[in-house]
C-alpha cells in the first residue's frame, strides 16, 4: 500500500510549550484515517504543519511523496478548517467559483455542480451562505475542499457544532467520497464514536505524543478484548449479582438495569456458560453476544497504562 501522508518525528514548540513531541505516523492511500485526541492535544497544530501554515521545528513530512513546499503539491490537497472561512454575503456557487478561480480549475461550472451534488446542496446553490445552518456550512466547506479535485482531504473537526442529524449526513458524505471518488481522508476529531463509525485506521494523540496508532480492528484486539452483553427479561436481584461476583471466570463487570456486562478472562467463559448460569437463577435471556471494544475503551486502556508507568 502506498503512503499518502508520511509524518516522521515532527516536533513543534510554541512559546515555552512543546506542542508536538516527536510524532510519527503514516496515512495510507485510500484510508479514512482518524486523528484523535482531546482538545489541546496537538491535532490542529499537526494539521497546520501539514498544510504549510506552520513550520515544524524538526522532523520529516511528506504528502504523496513530496515536501509540502514542493511546486504543485498544494493542488493535490483539499482542506476544511474551523472556522470555515466561507463568505456569508456570497452564494454557495459564488464561494466555490472564487476557489475555482484561485486554483485555475478547468470546466469550473461542471466541477462546482458536481461537488454541490456530492454534499447535497444542489437545491441551495444560489442561496446566500448567511442563510445556511451550521451543518450546511460544514457541507459547503467540504465541497470547497474538493472543488479542485485533490487526491488528499485534510479535515479538522468537520462535524463540530453540528446537530446529530447533520453529523450523520456528513459521515455518510465522507464515506461516499472516499469510496466513489477515491480520496484519501485524514479526519481530525475528538469524537471517538464518530471516528470508529467511519475510519479504518487511527492515531490517538494526547499531550503532544502519539499513544495509539494502527488498524482500528488490530488495536481493539491488542488493547481491548471487548466483552459480552446480556439483555435479560428482568428480575436481577442483589442475590444474583453477588452470585455472579463469586464466579470470577464469568468476568461480571456491571449492569444497567436489565442488561449485564461481562469481560471474562481470555478463554475462561463463553456466552452460553453465562446464559446457563443466569438460567439457574431463573433469569431469562432476550439476547446475548460478544461486543467489540470501543475506541472509548481503548482510550481508557491507554490512559490506565500511562498512569501505571
Amino acid at each position: 500500500m502506498s503512503i499518502a501522508i508520511h509524518i516522521d518525528n515532527i516536533r513543534k514548540t510554541i512559546g515555552t510549550r512543546e506542542i508536538l513531541k516527536g510524532i510519527t505516523f503514516d496515512v495510507e492511500t485510500g484510508d479514512i484515517f482518524g486523528y484523535l485526541g482531546p482538545n489541546g492535544a496537538g491535532k490542529t497544530t499537526t494539521i497546520r504543519i501539514l498544510l504549510g501554515l506552520l513550520q515544524a521545528d524538526t522532523g520529516k513530512l511528506e504528502i504523496l511523496g513530496y515536501n509540502i513546499n514542493s511546486p504543485g503539491i498544494r493542488m493535490k490537497i483539499g482542506f476544511a478548517l474551523d472556522p470555515d472561512g466561507l463568505y456569508d454575503t456570497m452564494t454557495a456557487r459564488e464561494n466555490l467559483q472564487y476557489y475555482t478561480d484561485i486554483y485555475d480549475v478547468s470546466h469550473a461550472g461542471f466541477q462546482i455542480d458536481k461537488v454541490l451534488g456530492l454534499v447535497g446542496l444542489s437545491d441551495r446553490a444560489d442561496d446566500r451562505v448567511s442563510t445556511y445552518s451550521k451543518g450546511m456550512r460544514q457541507r459547503l466547506s467540504l465541497a470547497r475542499a474538493m472543488v479542485h479535485d485533490p487526491e488528499v482531504l485534510i479535515l479538522d473537526e468537520p462535524t463540530a457544532g453540528v446537530d446529530p442529524t447533520g453529523q450523520i449526513e456528513i459521515r455518510n458524505i465522507l464515506l461516499d467520497i472516499a469510496h466513489t471518488e477515491n480520496k484519501t481522508v485524514l479526519l481530525s476529531s475528538h469524537n471517538l464514536d464518530e471516528v470508529q463509525r467511519i475510519c479504518n485506521r487511527v492515531a490517538l494523540i494526547d499531550r503532544g505524543a502519539i499513544k495509539l496508532y494502527g488498524e482500528l480492528e488490530n488495536l481493539r484486539h491488542k488493547m481491548g478484548r471487548g466483552g459480552i452483553v446480556v439483555e435479560t427479561s428482568g428480575g436481577i436481584t442483589n442475590t444474583i449479582l453477588d452470585a455472579l461476583k463469586k464466579q470470577p471466570k464469568l468476568g461480571y463487570r456491571d449492569n444497567n438495569g436489565e442488561t449485564l456486562f461481562f469481560a471474562p478472562p481470555e478463554g475462561s467463559a463463553e456466552v452460553s456458560e453465562i446464559v446457563v448460569f443466569l438460567a439457574l437463577y431463573g433469569i431469562k435471556t432476550k439476547q446475548a453476544g460478544w461486543r467489540e471494544a470501543s475506541l472509548e475503551e481503548l482510550y481508557a486502556s491507554m490512559l490506565k497504562e500511562d498512569k501505571q508507568q
